[in-house]
C-alpha cells in the first residue's frame, strides 16, 4: 500500500515537473534532436576506427591513403560532437535553471498568498528550506537528467542496433544479460527515495533551528541559553549526519554493482566474439571485433550513467515533493468577484455577532457587537489574551470570522479586495519591522512614490527627523531588516512615520509607543492627536494613561465586551476597568 502511495506521488510530483517544462519544449525537442545527432556520431567513430584496423591488419600492403581519409572522418566526427555537446549543455541549462526560476517564483507567490494562520502555525525555517535549498537539489538532479539521462537512452537504443547489424547471437547475450543493472538501480532507488526525504525534512528542521538562533539571538544570549541551543544543534546536526550517511551509502551501491553486471558483459561479448573470429567467421573480422567491443562498452556506460542519475533523481524528487507540498497548500479565500470599490472610506466599523477562534476547541470571542462612528477614537484594554489583538486581526482580515460579519461603512469587509480594505488602514504594531534598504525606503514602504520632501515632513511628524540628521547618511542611511545599530524606540519611530506618509483613513495602533520613552511619548502622542483628528481610530494599549482622551474606551475580558464609556465613566462605575487602572498608578 506504501509503495503505491510512493509511486503515485513520484509520477504526480513528475507530471507537474512536465507541466513547468512545458515553456520550454522547444529547447527540449532541439536538445533531443542534437543527443541524437551527437550519440550517432559518437557510434559512427567505432566504425571508422574497425574499418582502420581492417585496413591495417588485412592482408596485402596497408592503404595509408585509405586510413588517412578515415582518421579525418574521424576528426571531423570528433569536432562536431564537441560542439553540439556544448550546445545541448546550453540548452539544458537553460531548461534547468528555467524551470528552477519558475518554480521558485511560483513558491514565493503562493507564500504571499497563504493566510496568515499558516506563517503562524508553520516554521519560518522549514519554507525556507522548501523553497531554498530543495529547489537547489532539485535542480541539480533535473540538471543531471537532462545531460545524462537522455544521452544514455539514446546511447543503448543506437548500440542495440549496430550490435544486432554486426552479430545478433552476441547482441542476444548483451540484452539479456544488461537488464540485470536496470533492476539493481531501481532496487536500490526504491530503497533510498525516504531516505532522502528523511534527509530533506531534517535539513529543514535543522534551519529552522539557525534561524531562530540567529533572529532572537539577542534573547539566547540574555537568558544564557547558549549551550541549549548548540545541544539542540548537535543533536540536529548528528541526526543529519546518519540520515545523509545511510542514504549516500545505500544510493552509492548502485554504481558499483552495475558497473560488476556491465564487467560480465564485456567479458561475454569479448570471448564470443574471439571465439567467431577464431572460428572463421565472414561476418567478425578484427576490426569488426573492435568495433563491437566498443559499442558493448558504450552499451553498457550509460547503464553506469543512469544508476547514477537514478539515484540524484530519487534525491530530487523527494525534494521537488517537498516544494509542490507548499506550491499546493490552500491560499486564503480569495476576493469576491463582484468588490465593493468604494471613492472614499468614511471609517464606519461595525462588529456584529461575530464569533472567532483559533482552534475549535477553545472559544475566544462569542457573539461579539461594537459599532464604532466616523472619526471616533477607540481604546481597547484588557488583560493579555483578552482577545484585544485578535479584533485587530480581524479588522485587517488577517483572519476571517467564524460566525458574524464585520461591516466598514456598511459593507461586508468581505466584500471589498484585501487589497482596498487594507489600503484604508495604518497600522503602527508593537513589533518594529523594517526592511534592509535606506531609512528612505523603509518610510516609504506603504507610498513608493513619495517625494523627499513629504518624506521629511512624516518624519519630522514621527519626531524621527532629528535623529535620522544624525545618521551617516542620514535619510540614505542603509540599514538592515532588524535595523542595525538602531535602538528599539528609533525603529518605532521610523515605523509611525511611515503611517504618517500614508495618512489612510483608519488608524490602528497596538502598542505603538510602548518601546518608546516617556518624553518622546508625549511628543509622539501629540502627532497622533494631529494625524487621528476626523480618522477613526483603534487604540490598544496597556498604558492606560496614553487612551484617557479616547471616545470610546472597551474593557475586554474572556473574548467578550465587558465595560465601555470614557475614561471617567469608566472609573465613576468601580468596576473591572478601574482596577485596571488603579494596579498600575496605586501603590498598594
Amino acid at each position: 500500500m506504501k509503495k503505491k502511495q510512493s509511486l503515485k506521488k513520484d509520477l504526480k510530483t513528475f507530471g507537474t515537473v512536465l507541466k513547468f517544462l512545458k515553456i520550454y519544449r522547444i529547447h527540449f525537442i532541439l536538445s533531443l534532436l542534437l543527443t541524437a545527432v551527437s550519440v550517432g556520431l559518437t557510434l559512427y567513430i567505432p566504425i571508422l576506427v574497425g574499418q582502420a584496423i581492417d585496413h591495417a591488419v588485412g592482408a596485402g600492403a596497408v592503404d595509408m591513403s585509405a586510413i588517412g581519409i578515415i582518421l579525418t572522418k574521424i576528426l571531423i566526427s570528433v569536432l562536431i560532437t564537441g560542439v553540439i555537446t556544448w550546445i545541448v549543455n546550453v540548452l539544458n541549462n537553460r531548461m534547468t535553471y528555467g524551470i528552477v526560476k519558475n518554480i521558485r517564483r511560483k513558491a514565493f507567490l503562493r507564500i504571499q498568498e497563504f493566510p496568515i494562520s499558516f506563517m503562524d502555525s508553520n516554521r519560518t525555517g522549514d519554507i525556507i528550506s522548501r523553497t531554498i535549498t530543495d529547489v537547489d537539489t532539485f535542480a541539480d538532479g533535473l540538471l543531471m537528467g537532462f545531460t545524462q539521462f537522455f544521452n544514455g537512452i539514446m546511447t543503448i537504443l543506437g548500440t542495440l542496433v549496430f550490435m544486432f547489424i554486426y552479430s545478433p547471437p552476441v547482441a542476444l547475450i548483451v540484452v539479456i544479460v544488461t537488464p540485470l543493472s536496470l533492476f539493481v538501480a531501481s532496487f536500490i532507488a526504491k530503497k533510498t527515495h525516504s531516505m532522502f526525504k528523511l534527509q530533506a525534512e531534517i535539513r529543514s528542521e535543522q534551519t529552522s533551528l539557525i534561524d531562530e538562533a540567529i533572529s532572537e539571538h539577542k534573547t539566547v544570549a540574555a537568558f544564557g541559553q547558549e549551550e541549549n541551543i548548540q545541544r539542540d544543534f548537535d543533536e540536529i546536526n548528528n541526526r543529519l549526519e546518519g540520515a545523509s550517511l545511510r542514504a549516500i551509502f545505500f544510493s552509492s551501491i548502485t554504481n558499483p554493482s552495475t558497473r560488476f553486471v556491465n564487467s560480465v558483459v564485456y567479458a561475454l561479448v569479448a570471448f564470443t566474439g574471439a571465439l567467431l573470429c577464431i572460428g572463421g567467421n565472414a561476418g567478425m573480422t578484427v576490426g569488426r571485433l573492435s568495433s563491437f567491443l566498443s559499442y558493448a562498452t558504450q552499451y553498457t556506460k550509460p547503464f553506469n550513467e543512469i544508476s547514477g542519475v537514478v539515484t540524484e533523481l530519487q534525491n530530487a524528487l523527494a525534494c521537488a515533493e517537498r516544494v509542490f507540498e507548499l506550491i499546493d497548500t490552500p491560499v486564503q479565500t480569495p476576493d469576491t468577484d463582484t468588490p465593493c470599490e468604494p471613492e472614499k472610506i468614511n471609517g464606519i466599523v461595525e462588529f456584529s455577532n461575530v464569533s472567532f477562534s483559533y482552534t475549535p476547541d477553545k472559544k475566544l470571542i462569542e457573539n461579539f457587537n461594537l459599532k464604532t462612528y466616523e472619526g471616533q477614537h477607540i481604546a481597547i484594554v484588557g488583560p493579555t489574551g483578552c482577545g484585544k489583538t485578535t479584533l485587530i486581526n480581524l479588522l485587517m482580515r488577517f483572519y476571517d470570522v467564524d460566525g458574524g460579519e464585520i461591516r466598514l461603512d456598511g459593507t461586508d469587509i468581505r466584500d471589498y479586495t484585501r487589497k482596498t480594505l487594507r489600503s484604508s488602514y495604518g497600522m503602527v504594531l508593537q513589533d518594529t519591522w523594517l526592511c534592509s534598504g535606506t531609512i528612505r525606503d523603509n518610510i516609504a514602504f506603504g507610498k513608493p512614490d513619495a517625494t523627499d520632501e513629504e518624506i521629511k515632513e512624516a518624519a519630522k511628524a514621527a519626531h524621527a527627523h532629528s535623529f535620522i540628521r544624525r545618521l551617516p547618511d542620514g535619510y540614505n542611511t542603509v540599514i538592515s531588516e532588524d535595523g542595525g545599530a538602531l535602538s528599539q524606540g528609533q525603529k518605532q519611530l521610523l515605523c509611525i512615520a511611515r503611517v504618517m506618509l500614508c495618512l489612510p483613513e483608519i488608524l490602528i495602533l497596538d502598542e505603538a509607543t510602548s518601546s518608546i520613552d516617556t518624553r518622546t511619548e508625549i511628543r509622539i502622542q501629540k502627532a497622533f492627536t494631529t494625524m487621528m483628528n476626523g480618522r477613526t481610530s483603534f487604540i490598544v494599549a496597556h498604558r492606560l494613561s496614553t487612551i484617557k482622551e479616547a471616545d470610546l474606551i472597551l474593557v475586554m475580558k474572556d473574548g467578550n465586551i465587558i465595560e465601555q464609556g470614557t475614561h471617567t465613566e469608566l472609573l465613576e462605575k468601580n468596576g473591572f476597568y478601574t482596577k485596571l487602572y488603579n494596579s498600575q498608578f496605586v501603590k498598594e
